[in-house]
């Protein structure tokens, strides 16, 4: 049978270990400048007083933890529909959260709590930008039942306070978390970090490239005797060679890096059906494993790349409402390397079908022209402004004006070629990106509200811009047939106004 949690709840006695441990964390960073003086005077420091000390300290914190084991207590109101927790030691604290207000549930384990063999549950709500409730030590099975009761919100009223979760509701828990119907492989792992973060490579790469050939023409023009002296035993060839061996060893380490850090970040991720919901849990030291409700969903991003299209594989986005920008990327929830399969499995999930693009709006080649002064004409300007005017020496890396302009001009070139914006009945799909080709794809009925804007100038042309703002962040599409997007922004806001979904 289920956990009764109409009744106040502890966390797992062996709490009291993770709470002596979280409090230790807060002395230590509460008390860190006298633990750094302690460490670099500890000759001169009496021995006795600095052993009774730190005994004092650490009997503190046990008392600390003890007390805040047996205050923290949570349970839910069944009357009220609210999940309640009370803590603290001295200042007691009792924070009520509403059960059609909670957004997320995550069930984590840090190092530390897979060691002791406890799990942490996380409630996030959509209108705060930190965690409302957190229990810091609970058993994956009680965290599994009373993550369910949460998320359930429109059968509390039925089965809080009148039955307890059936044996069949739980069997039929265990036998969905134990096959996941998506299981990402090692191998996909392995092709994620291979094909994933280029920029910072390519960054990596083009610092480290042009350091070495800065201090190659430096030792050439301030070291004239010794490239006399050594000039015949140095072979050019052999310089090509080194450099060139350098980068590809400065790219492998970032590559490998790249793969360890998707690896155990990412590791043994699975995602199994949950009463119509997505269940995931992923990790090697760090497991998280979270809920995604599809009516909670607000943006869906569906990514790859070209390396990422032979190897079969993508990488999808889900964001869910948040309440700011730095809070929106902390909650954006990854799934990489799925196949094509896997992600017409997860769609069809959120969406109960597969969403189609329809009507397709695609900028005006004005943005091309703006995009390529913001990006090259205006750096251009500079370079040559800093050249005449104030450091003729910047000519010297004349060079570099070619390829920047070839690269920046490709990227350009091909972020319009990508930007298309899809009208469906039912979706809304924006399309993105040079390299990596993004479509976010959004319902009309989860658009919170909705700007656009047309410069008098491009009255004329009949080209305006257009803002989708949702709880998971904004979707912008600029310059497109103003006449279009006005008609279908009336079609969204009689939608808006007419919907009836429980998407907060």
């Amino acid at each position: 049978m289920g956990a009764d949690f109409s009744q106040p709840q502890r966390q797992s006695s062996i709490g009291i270990l993770v709470m002596f441990f979280y409090t230790l964390q807060q002395y230590a960073r509460a008390l860190w400048p006298m633990i750094v003086l302690w460490i670099f005077k500890f000759d001169e420091v009496n021995k006795l007083y600095f052993f009774l000390g730190m005994i004092a300290v650490f009997a503190s914190i046990g008392v600390v933890s003890y007390l805040k084991y047996l205050n923290f207590t949570f349970f839910l109101d069944s009357e009220n529909d609210e999940f309640i927790i009370t803590e603290g030691v001295f200042n007691k604290t009792k924070t009520s959260i509403q059960l059609c207000k909670i957004q997320q549930v995550n069930i984590n384990q840090s190092f530390i709590q897979k060691l002791i063999g406890v799990y942490e549950l996380d409630v996030d709500t959509a209108g705060s930008n930190k965690k409302e409730g957190a229990i810091k030590a609970i058993s994956h099975e009680l965290a599994l039942d009373l993550k369910f009761h949460l998320l359930e919100n429109e059968e509390l009223k039925t089965t809080i306070g009148t039955e307890t979760t059936t044996l069949e509701q739980t069997e039929q828990k265990l036998f969905e978390a134990a096959h996941p119907f998506i299981k990402i492989s090692f191998l996909s792992l392995l092709k994620v970090g291979i094909t994933s973060n280029y920029e910072r490579s390519i960054a990596l790469l083009v610092i480290f490239f042009s350091t070495i050939y800065e201090n190659l023409q430096n030792f050439g023009d301030d070291s004239t005797i010794y490239k006399e002296k050594m000039g015949t035993y140095i072979d050019e060839s052999f310089v090509f060679q080194t450099i060139l061996g350098s980068i590809l060893f400065l790219f492998g380490i970032v590559l490998v890096i790249n793969i360890i850090r998707i690896i155990f970040k990412y590791y043994d991720y699975k995602i199994t059906r949950q009463k119509g919901s997505l269940l995931l849990s992923f990790g090697l030291l760090n497991t998280k494993s979270t809920i995604i409700k599809p009516e909670k969903v607000q943006i869906t991003t569906v990514k790859r790349n070209y390396f990422q299209k032979k190897m079969g594989i993508l990488e999808l986005k889900i964001r869910q409402a948040t309440s700011g920008e730095k809070e929106e990327r902390k909650s954006i929830i990854e799934i990489p390397g799925c196949s094509e399969a896997e992600r017409d499995s997860i769609l069809r999930l959120l969406f109960h079908k597969i969403p189609e693009k329809g009507l397709m709006l695609q900028p005006n080649f004005r943005k091309l022209i703006f995009s390529v002064f913001i990006s090259i004409g205006l750096p251009l300007f500079g370079f040559l402004g800093i050249g005449y005017w104030l450091e003729p020496i910047i000519f010297e890396y004349s060079y570099v004006v070619p390829v920047y302009l070839v690269v920046i001009g490709l990227i350009q070139y091909f972020k319009f070629k990508n930007n298309r914006l899809f009208i469906h009945e039912n979706f809304i799909i924006k399309q993105s990106g040079a390299w990596d080709i993004s479509n976010d794809i959004i319902e009309p009925s989860k658009i919170q509200a909705i700007t656009t804007s047309q410069l008098f100038w491009h009255k004329k042309l009949n080209i305006g811009s257009i803002t989708l703002h949702t709880a998971g962040g904004n979707i912008a599409f600029q310059l497109a047939n103003y006449s279009i997007v006005k008609q279908q922004v009336n079609r969204w806001l009689y939608e808006i106004e007419t919907s009836d979904s429980n998407w907060i």
